[in-house]
């Protein structure tokens, strides 16, 4: 045997997953029905939105909302439905719920350029209950990362009032965010559309 075919062989569970096809097929009816699920919850926000179009900000209603699937963030599947999403070079205001496979649901709000500064003071102003109610905040310089680790996202409730005003100040984007588990996917629809009207009032003029 060559030393270029022995790196093709596959081990012995790789080898039972390759000749099993129904835990593929399982797997794209998990994910379709993650999809149906946040078209079910979007009916719902546009609705908020739409009740709500007098006091947020006009840009929001620009794009419809749109939802993504891929096979590869960091290595695994995930579904993403962003609504509002206003994204220019310079200027986001954005809130994506987001399903990551083997690891949660999250729903974030992301602002930058004129948002962000638009929104610090209320952001401020709810530094107390953003502590209170289990969100997470992002530190990471880069704003495209979703994972809850110790390099992109830190509770709230261990941040204090002078470091999140450093963030505001020093990072050209904030993200906030809060997730559920996947064994809490009973309630995800709950909690999708809940976080959303919570970070919505962020957005409040």
């Amino acid at each position: 045997m060559t030393k270029d075919e022995t790196k093709i062989m596959l081990s012995a569970k790789e080898l039972e997953l390759v000749c099993n096809t129904e835990w593929i097929l399982t797997k794209q009816v998990i994910i379709q029905k993650v999809i149906e699920l946040f078209s079910g919850s979007l009916s719902v926000m546009q609705a908020s939105m739409l009740q709500q179009k007098n006091d947020l900000p006009t840009v929001i209603f620009v794009k419809d909302p749109k939802i993504s699937r891929g096979e590869n963030y960091r290595g695994l599947p995930y579904v993403m439905l962003d609504y509002p999403r206003f994204f220019d070079k310079e200027n986001t205001v954005a809130i994506r719920i987001f399903f990551w496979w083997g690891n949660f649901f999250s729903v974030t709000l992301q602002l930058s350029g004129e948002y962000k500064s638009l929104m610090e003071p209320r952001l401020l102003a709810n530094f107390v209950w953003l502590q209170q109610n289990e969100y997470w905040l992002c530190v990471n310089d880069q704003p495209w990362e979703h994972a809850f680790d110790a390099a992109n996202f830190i509770p709230f409730d261990q941040v204090s009032v002078e470091e999140f005003t450093s963030v505001l100040n020093n990072k050209s984007f904030v993200k906030i965010s809060k997730k559920k588990t996947l064994q809490h996917w009973d309630t995800a629809i709950l909690f999708i559309e809940q976080s959303f009207e919570e970070l919505l009032a962020v957005l409040k003029n």
